[in-house]
């Protein structure tokens, strides 16, 4: 899927994910490729983003709150 995680002046990450955890307004969630559309906020903690193109195929973003908006085909992350 594609995943884009940025805020309003930087990109953090731009591309494709086997998959996303982030902290969910209801409790931690992760999204594969073509889950089921939604939109949710994010709480403070921690997003895990898995792709092979990663080094050790993980990268994680701590945050301090934001928005999931999920499509299906991929996922936008606005901090």
């Amino acid at each position: 899927m594609r995943l884009v995680i940025a805020k309003l002046d930087h990109v953090y990450f731009d591309g494709e994910a086997k998959s996303v955890t982030a902290p969910g307004s209801d409790g931690v969630l992760t999204v594969l490729t073509e889950h089921e559309p939604l939109i949710t906020t994010l709480q403070p903690g921690v997003v895990t983003v898995r792709a092979e193109a990663l080094p050790d195929g993980e990268q994680f973003f701590e945050i301090s709150g934001g928005i999931l908006e999920v499509r299906r085909d991929g996922a936008t992350i606005i901090l």
